[in-house]
C-alpha cells in the first residue's frame, strides 16, 4: 500500500469516528433533557367536596301530660238494702225488693248489742221473680238463717211468705249472699242461730 492511501485512510476514518462521537453526545444530552425537563401541559386535580348535610335535629322529649283536674270526691257505694235491677223484668216496670233489718236471734239478744254482737256489713237485694213482676205481684218473706264464725250465712229456711210459693226462692238465694260480722264471744268467734230477715219484694208506682 502506499503511503498517500493510508493517509487518506486515516483521516477518513478520524472524521467518521469525530462524527460519531458527536452524534453520540448529542443523543445523550437530548435522552437527559428529556428526562430532567418537567412534562408540558397542565393537570387537573379533580377534588370531591362533601355536600353539607342538613340534618333536620327533633325534638324527642316526651311533652308533660297537662296537669289534671281535681278528681271529683269518692261516693261512698251503699252495702245494705241497695236493690239490684232485674234482668228478666218487665219493660218500663219500676220495682225494689226491701231486705230490711234482722229481727230477732236465739236467746232473745237483739242486733245492736254490746261490743262482741254480730253486724251485718253486707245486705244484697234478691232478683224480682220474673212471673210475679209479669203479673204485678207484691209481697214479703221472713228468712231464719245462722251467721257463721266467718260471718256468712248457712242453713237459710222461710218463717213466713206472703203469697205463698212465689218469693221464697229469691229471698233465700238473696240471704245465702249476706255477709256480717261474727260474734264474738271470749275473744272467740262464735256461731248465732234463729236470725230472722223480713224481705219485701214491691213494685214501685
Amino acid at each position: 500500500m502506499s503511503i498517500p492511501r493510508l493517509v487518506i485512510a486515516l483521516v477518513l476514518a478520524a472524521a467518521v469516528t469525530l462524527g460519531l462521537f458527536f452524534l453520540m453526545q448529542s443523543l445523550i444530552q437530548m435522552g437527559g433533557s428529556a428526562l430532567t425537563e418537567p412534562a408540558q401541559g397542565s393537570v387537573l386535580d379533580f377534588v370531591r367536596v362533601k355536600e353539607e348535610e342538613m340534618v333536620e335535629k327533633k325534638d324527642r322529649k316526651p311533652k308533660k301530660p297537662p296537669k289534671p283536674e281535681e278528681p271529683p270526691p269518692q261516693m261512698e257505694q251503699p252495702q245494705m238494702d241497695s236493690p239490684t235491677p232485674n234482668a228478666e223484668g218487665g219493660a218500663g216496670m219500676n220495682f225494689s225488693a226491701d231486705v230490711g233489718g234482722d229481727m230477732a236471734i236465739s236467746g232473745g239478744l237483739a242486733l245492736e248489742g254490746g261490743d262482741g254482737e254480730y253486724l251485718p256489713i253486707v245486705k244484697v237485694a234478691p232478683v224480682y221473680p220474673r212471673r210475679a213482676l209479669q203479673r204485678g205481684i207484691e209481697g214479703y218473706v221472713i228468712v231464719e238463717f245462722t251467721v257463721g264464725k266467718q260471718g256468712s250465712v248457712k242453713d237459710p229456711f222461710v218463717v213466713e211468705a206472703n203469697p205463698e210459693g212465689i218469693f221464697e226462692q229469691a229471698a233465700m238465694e238473696a240471704a245465702l249472699k249476706f255477709k256480717y260480722k261474727p260474734r264474738v264471744v271470749n275473744g272467740e268467734a262464735a256461731e248465732v242461730s234463729g236470725v230472722q230477715n223480713r224481705i219485701t219484694f214491691q213494685i214501685d208506682g
